[in-house]
């Protein structure tokens, strides 16, 4: 075949896939979202649904596939077509921890999935019942070491991140606490507020109204720098733990081969669709900080948070069976 007969077909089929980047989407597109509705998740991606629906002139539909730790959503998405009409929003459990919590998950994190972007974060925040006589990391440190197993924190479970925070503050510092699982955030919470527990590592949404009430006291976040809408709370590093850094964080993915022109049109949408005002001071009331990088980035950042989990997890010693 002549060489300028091959150069025009790989134009003819450059010039295909930019038209069909254009054109996308010609029918209603499924985001998945593997978490039960209500949650910041469900929240995050009901609202690129809507923007994306109205910046693109086709409606994107939020389909909730919860179960078995965000994995029947995930892996729904993962046997999807690369076509674009099938999105989900992955976040750390299912991208970079559930696989050192299992002895097996149904997709590869990294080679399953089209990395679009990093859309938003946020720290958990650890509150106390008032009782406790802390302010401060230090003081929960010393109060800790003076009566080791006295302590006790509560979670929404072993295996979640408030669990996994706890154990590898405890692993950190070199300290004993009690762990007294409960089954969701909510009855968690009640504990701290009951008294029946100590300490919580919790979301700052949920926190706020019971710190603004007095109910339970504010120490510090879990991320490596302050959260801007706390900025008088510290983080568990500026007490002098450098490897603590476990903030949630979602993204948009698609399934993995997804094509490059696809990619990069879900891409500038997605910036497009959180780099708006009320997008960032709905999900700011949420406690959810926006954040947004590349598809290289992206990758690139699961990458790590994928090995910062995995150390973190084996301190922990958590498993899910």
């Amino acid at each position: 075949m002549a060489a300028g007969h091959c150069l025009a077909i790989l134009l003819s089929a450059g010039m295909l896939c930019s038209a069909h980047a254009q054109s996308y989407p010609v029918k209603p597109v499924r985001l998945i979202v593997p978490y039960t509705p209500g949650g910041a998740t469900d929240i995050l991606a009901r609202l690129l649904a809507a923007k994306f629906s109205e910046s693109m002139g086709q409606q994107f539909i939020a389909e909730n596939r919860a179960g078995a730790a965000g994995l029947v959503g995930a892996e729904l998405a993962a046997r999807a077509a690369p076509d674009g009409y099938t999105l989900w929003v992955g976040q750390a459990s299912n991208l970079a921890i559930n696989q050192h919590l299992m002895k097996k998950i149904p997709y590869d994190p990294i080679m399953a999935f089209t990395p679009i972007s990093l859309v938003a974060t946020s720290p958990n925040l650890l509150v106390v019942h008032p009782s406790l006589p802390v302010r401060t990391i230090s003081d929960l440190i010393t109060l800790a070491k003076a009566k080791p197993g006295v302590i006790n924190y509560t979670s929404s479970g072993s295996g979640s991140p408030g669990h996994l925070a706890a154990e590898y503050l405890k692993k950190l510092a070199a300290i004993n606490m009690v762990h007294i699982p409960q089954k969701g955030a909510a009855p968690a919470l009640m504990d701290v507020i009951a008294g029946h527990a100590d300490l919580y590592f919790t979301s700052p949404l949920a926190a706020q109204p019971l710190v603004k009430t007095g109910r339970v006291r504010q120490i510090a976040v879990t991320s490596a720098k302050r959260f801007p809408p706390l900025p008088d709370v510290p983080s568990v590093v500026e007490a002098g733990f450098p490897a603590f850094d476990m903030a949630s964080w979602w993204g948009l993915l698609a399934p993995a081969a997804l094509p490059r022109e696809l990619t990069s049109r879900l891409h500038a949408e997605t910036l497009k669709a959180v780099d708006t005002r009320d997008a960032r001071e709905r999900l700011a009331g949420q406690g959810i900080l926006v954040v947004t990088n590349t598809p290289e980035q992206f990758s690139a950042y699961i990458r790590t948070e994928i090995a910062n989990w995995g150390r973190i997890v084996a301190a922990s010693g958590a498993r899910i069976e």
